[in-house]
């Protein structure tokens, strides 16, 4: 809930209202970036996990969906595909999909949970993402071992540093290797994420220091309040103060930022959404549960994409709060 004393004192507002309020229309001018959920299989079981992946999900992209979203790519040609799960390396159409955007010259983004790195059959894999200069943008939410095994599991900060030991050693993060390695941060609690300036400068030194790990910058993400996290709000009865704060700190500056007005999301099964955030919400891109890649053309979707009203809703208030929050950190200092 947001009080604008343009509507009158005491007045509480929906994140709509108060878009319109200030008169801005979230409308698309561009497709830069295509990201793509691949599925929710997951080596982890994260507490914060907005898209309750976990070792027990069945949906995954299928290597018949993946050409067409291919199909897709090459009717939009952005210039970054954002490959997320999950964990999308679990994936079995990961290395197709990754192969055929490296073949037509695409930037393409891994987010890894980095523990997947070192499950079995998975040897190779951080060779195969050196080879193809795949830059990765790795969940580490925090430099302390009690914080990432609260959040995430008992070891996984140990298998964390490994698999980041081990791309270091491939000349991830290294300076001059241009293997890009980013890491990102999320709070635990109720909280909004401190800094990203200074933040990324204590990761650095701690982990330089603990581990001796070296990566290019860090990124900020706000807990969405959806899935895993949300129902962790509801068993701690923080809710109700959690929306409360994010919506009392918005910041109407991020809003120009915002990065489902230049994106577009993909799921497994080829829905398409404004975000993954509504991905996980079913809420579809032009309000249209029958827009799919595969059962209209990538043409007509095209078209469509451009200049359409980005579809919003109360969750947005997260990305929009302090410095704001997206897949590449804040969006403001």
């Amino acid at each position: 809930m947001c009080v604008s004393a343009d509507k009158g004192q005491g007045k509480t507002l929906s994140f709509d209202e108060t878009v319109e309020d200030l008169d801005i229309s979230l409308l698309r001018p561009s497709l830069d970036t295509v990201q793509v959920n691949v599925g929710y299989l997951c080596n982890q079981s994260c507490i914060h996990c907005y898209v309750e992946a976990g070792p027990s999900r069945t949906e995954v992209m299928t290597e018949e969906t993946a050409k067409v979203v291919l199909d897709f790519i090459d009717e939009v040609a952005p210039k970054t595909v954002d490959i997320t799960g999950g964990a999308p390396e679990l994936c079995l159409s990961f290395r197709f999909l990754v192969d055929e955007l490296v073949s037509r010259g695409i930037h393409v983004i891994d987010r890894s949970n980095l523990t997947v790195l070192l499950e079995k059959g998975m040897e190779d894999l951080p060779t195969f993402l050196a080879k193809n200069r795949i830059e990765i943008v790795a969940s580490l939410p925090c430099y302390t071992q009690e914080n990432v095994d609260a959040q995430r599991g008992a070891g996984a900060y140990t298998k964390s540093i490994e698999a980041l030991r081990r791309l270091n050693a491939l000349g991830y993060g290294q300076e001059g290797s241009g293997l890009v390695l980013n890491l990102v941060y999320n709070p635990l609690g109720a909280n909004l994420p401190g800094s990203q300036t200074a933040l990324e400068a204590d990761y650095a030194r701690e982990l330089k220091e603990r581990a001796g790990v070296v990566f290019n910058h860090l990124y900020t993400i706000a807990n969405m309040q959806i899935g895993r996290y949300a129902e962790l709000l509801e068993k701690q009865g923080e809710t109700n103060e959690y929306a409360a704060l994010l919506s009392s700190k918005f910041n109407p500056d991020t809003l120009s930022s915002l990065m489902c007005l230049n994106q577009v999301s993909v799921a497994w099964d080829g829905g398409l959404f404004d975000c993954d955030f509504n991905q996980m919400l079913d809420m579809r891109c032009c309000d249209d549960s029958a827009l799919r890649l595969g059962e209209v053309p990538a043409r007509q979707i095209a078209k469509r994409l451009l200049g359409a009203k980005i579809s919003t809703a109360e969750h947005c208030w997260a990305c929009t709060a302090g410095t704001g929050s997206s897949c590449g950190g804040a969006l403001s200092r």
